[in-house]
């Protein structure tokens, strides 16, 4: 059985969470988010605790209760406390300005890149070169993350591009000069 699926998740105050015909709603100070359940599980809403529960005990639907779990708890955690994602810029001329909803990168392109920003993720841009996302979709945030990275990413020999602050670029040596 799955260990994360079991554990029931916790409503915090100030948030509320409903359940009808196959469809997770849950809102909390700021915002609200919605999900469609799979088939084969059902949700349990008493207590201020949500628990997954699945149909059978195949190992699909074993599986799915663990992923539903981490769904909706990440919903739950969203629309309480929200989420961020930091991105850094590196490299000589590479940057980034905020215009509204777009971002505008300048990354060593012969042109610069508009990204527009989903509704849902707010963006904010600190000394032309970090980037912070923030927004109460967990998924939404990460895929927008992912769409700016796959821009320009790092490269292993200078490290220039766009990466996540806290990501670790691995570094190779340059080539050698042969006598």
């Amino acid at each position: 059985m799955s260990r994360v699926g079991k554990k029931p998740i916790p409503i915090p105050d100030k948030t509320k969470a409903t359940y009808k015909d196959k469809i997770v709603t849950v809102q909390g100070p700021k915002g609200t988010l919605t999900r469609t359940v799979h088939a084969s599980i059902e949700l349990n809403i008493a207590d201020g605790l949500i628990k997954v529960i699945p149909l059978t005990n195949s190992r699909t639907d074993l599986a799915l209760q663990g992923l539903t779990r981490s769904l909706v708890a990440n919903m739950v955690t969203g629309v309480d406390k929200g989420f961020e994602r930091a991105l850094e810029i590196n490299g000589i001329g590479y940057r980034a300005t905020l215009n509204g909803n777009t971002i505008q990168f300048n990354l060593g392109h012969s042109h610069p890149i508009d990204f527009k920003v989903p509704d849902g993720v707010t963006a904010a841009v600190d000394k032309n070169n970090s980037i912070k996302l923030s927004g109460i979709d967990k998924e939404l945030l990460g895929h927008t993350a992912s769409s700016i990275r796959r821009l320009r990413p790092p490269e292993p020999y200078k490290g220039k591009g766009v990466k996540y602050a806290e990501e670790h670029i691995q570094r190779k040596a340059g080539k050698t000069g042969t006598k």
